[in-house]
């Protein structure tokens, strides 16, 4: 990419950088913000081949298929690069037509990738068998050397948890266990969640803890709002026979402090509610 962009002014050159440098940071957790970036470079240089990967790539992350798709082909043209193959296959997956995925799987370009491109090929030939309801297919396309290697690879992890997920989706829970547990164990980055699925299938469920204790102040809340209530009552309670002592004529004062209580008593509910 240096290369490319040096043939480009200077000053031109420093913005189109400074622009795919805020694609690659923000691809993962900001594709929108990304994506804004990918269009103000390719504005700029629109003939520099990873200019138009990078947008490719921007509009893959957005969902923008059709969009991605033509970037990846313009950059391929630029390029002659077999590359980015395995993700333009699917691109069209992503516009509906993973019969065009599949027919790409089989393309001589495909013994042009290297084990990474061959690797995700697969697991974009599975998806596409999947998109069409063949299940049985898309396991056997994911079985190969390289899911049965005990090797650790970038790809391992992804390999073994797609072949987990296509036997989980035709019954075989058994064997998706096992194959999630060698797909956890070989995700030394965290780029699956095999550790979830794992667990739905040992049916353990998780319980937010903050959440529970929220709960829990809400409860301890009521019973002492009632606490206080039933001391309230005490009270009022007491003060009617102090009265009723004092002066053996209850008349007036008992029914005011009665009332006094049946006031207290009756706010207490809107307060919890609040």
């Amino acid at each position: 990419m240096r290369q490319e962009l040096m043939s480009l002014p200077k000053t031109l050159a420093e913005d189109v950088a400074r622009n795919l440098v805020m694609v690659a940071r923000l691809i993962d957790e900001d594709p929108e913000q990304a994506y804004a970036y990918s269009r103000i470079a390719l504005r700029l240089a629109s003939r520099v081949a990873a200019v138009r990967e990078a947008a490719g790539f921007a509009a893959y992350a957005t969902q923008k298929y059709a969009e991605a798709l033509a970037e990846f082909r313009a950059a391929r043209r630029m390029t002659g690069s077999v590359e980015l193959w395995p993700v333009m296959a699917d691109c069209e997956r992503g516009l509906g037509r993973p019969e065009r995925a599949l027919a790409m799987a089989g393309e001589p370009e495909v013994q042009k990738l290297d084990k990474a491109g061959q690797v995700e090929m697969r697991l974009v030939a599975a998806g596409a068998r999947r998109d069409m309801d063949q299940l049985d297919a898309a396991i056997v396309t994911l079985q190969s050397p390289e899911l049965a290697s005990n090797s650790v690879q970038p790809w391992t992890a992804r390999l073994r948890y797609a072949y987990a997920d296509a036997l989980l989706a035709v019954g075989r829970e058994d064997e998706a266990r096992e194959w999630f547990a060698k797909a956890l164990e070989s995700d030394k980055d965290g780029t699956t969640d095999a550790s979830d699925r794992l667990a739905e299938l040992d049916g353990v469920e998780f319980v937010d803890a903050f959440e529970e204790g929220e709960e829990n102040e809400v409860v301890e809340a009521d019973d002492a709002e009632e606490i206080v209530s039933g001391k309230d009552e005490a009270a009022a309670a007491g003060a009617a026979d102090d009265a009723a002592d004092a002066d053996g004529d209850v008349g007036a004062a008992d029914a005011g402090a009665v009332e006094d209580a049946d006031g207290v008593d009756g706010e207490r509910p809107g307060q919890a509610g609040r």
